[in-house]
């Protein structure tokens, strides 16, 4: 199937360094803002990309739910493929596509697993059938039907039929440490405007990158 034709233009007010923050995660929390603002579904859903020790890129949609200026958080089994690769190659790629604003914001960092106390404090926070999915779950291995899948939720549902549900020691969050963030609009014509914020010692640099 030939799609070199799909195409559009891109029409925006455009972006100038005036009117950028000079903190990215300010900047960040801006734009975050307006995604909301926008009904840009899910605007915390992001690609997550990590590369294990064969050099295989991997990526996946997960869900920001934290950040601060020592990291961007999500939260995942300890077991997954993920956290396999991170273990072997403790840095991340992470995407927020916000296409209905001609938008995107691109994030590179290392990566550090949160406190268990900040887990478990997010981990009380979730509705009680994902807190149950988690226990049920061993997350990336294969499993031979739905059926038993849906038999491991009985009998969690069991186990924990009274009382809180306890946080598992496999299953608890991740802190991508940002290093290079940039901020991309889209202008008509290609030519768009992108900036890259680059960490250094004191602070971060701003560089406008070329299209």
């Amino acid at each position: 199937m030939d799609i070199s034709d799909m195409r559009r233009d891109f029409e925006s007010e455009g972006l100038d360094r005036d009117a950028l923050d000079d903190n990215p995660v300010k900047q960040f929390q801006t734009w975050f803002g307006d995604a909301r603002e926008a009904g840009i579904l899910e605007p915390n859903a992001m690609s997550l990309a990590t590369t294990g020790s064969d050099g295989m890129p991997d990526i996946r949609t997960v869900l920001l739910k934290y950040f601060d200026e020592s990291g961007f958080v999500f939260y995942t089994n300890y077991g997954s493929r993920k956290a396999r690769e991170l273990a072997e190659n403790p840095k991340a790629a992470l995407l927020f596509p916000w296409i209905g604003l001609n938008r995107q914001v691109r994030i590179q960092g290392v990566v550090e697993k949160v406190s268990k106390s900040e887990s478990l404090r997010y981990f009380a926070s979730r509705p009680r059938g994902s807190q149950i999915g988690a226990w049920v779950s061993e997350q990336s291995r294969a499993i031979t039907s739905r059926g038993l899948l849906e038999q491991k939720v009985a009998e969690m549902k069991r186990r924990f039929s009274e009382g809180e549900i306890p946080l598992p020691d496999f299953w608890g969050g991740y802190r991508v440490v940002p290093q290079r963030i940039e901020f991309w609009q889209g202008r008509p014509s290609r030519l768009h405007d992108r900036f890259e914020y680059v960490r250094q010692n004191d602070g971060w640099t701003i560089d406008r990158l070329q299209p």
